[in-house]
C-alpha cells in the first residue's frame, strides 16, 4: 500500500508542476535564457525530461514517506507542515546557493523554488495521511 501512496504523492507533484509550469511559461523561459522555438515552445530533447521529472518526483516521495514514518508524522498538519519546511529550507536554499554561483535571475529562483516548496508540501501532505 504504501508504495502506491508514494507512487501518487509523486504523480500528484508532477500533475502540479505541469499546471505550476504551464502557468509561469513565458516567463520561465525568459528568466532562463531559453529561446522559444517558432511554436513558442523551448526546445527539449523529448520526453526524456519529463520522464525524469516524474521519477524524481516518486523518488522525492519516496524519501518523505522514509523520513515521515521513521518520524512519527502521520498528520494532516505535521505532513502539510513538514513537506512546506522541507521545500521551504531544505530545498529552496540549494536551489538559491546553484543559482547565486550560476549567476540565475531572481525570478528563476521564484519560479523554481516555489515549485519546490510547494510540490513538497503536497507530498508531504499525502504521505503523512497513508
Amino acid at each position: 500500500m504504501d508504495v502506491l501512496i508514494v507512487i501518487g504523492a509523486g504523480l500528484a507533484s508532477y500533475i502540479f508542476g505541469a499546471i505550476w509550469y504551464l502557468s509561469f511559461a513565458k516567463m520561465w523561459m525568459d528568466a532562463a535564457g531559453i529561446v522559444a522555438d517558432e511554436n513558442g515552445r523551448p526546445p527539449n530533447s523529448g520526453a526524456a525530461p519529463y520522464f525524469v521529472a516524474l521519477i524524481g518526483a516518486i523518488l522525492v516521495a519516496g524519501m518523505m514517506r522514509h523520513i515521515f514514518s521513521l518520524s512519527g508524522i502521520d498528520t494532516l498538519g505535521g505532513g502539510l507542515v513538514s513537506g512546506l519546511g522541507i521545500g521551504l529550507f531544505l530545498v529552496t536554499p540549494w536551489i538559491a546557493t546553484n543559482y547565486a554561483f550560476a549567476n540565475r535571475t531572481r525570478t528563476l529562483l521564484l519560479i523554481d523554488a516555489g515549485f519546490s516548496t510547494i510540490s513538497c508540501t503536497i507530498i508531504g501532505t499525502i504521505v503523512a495521511l497513508a
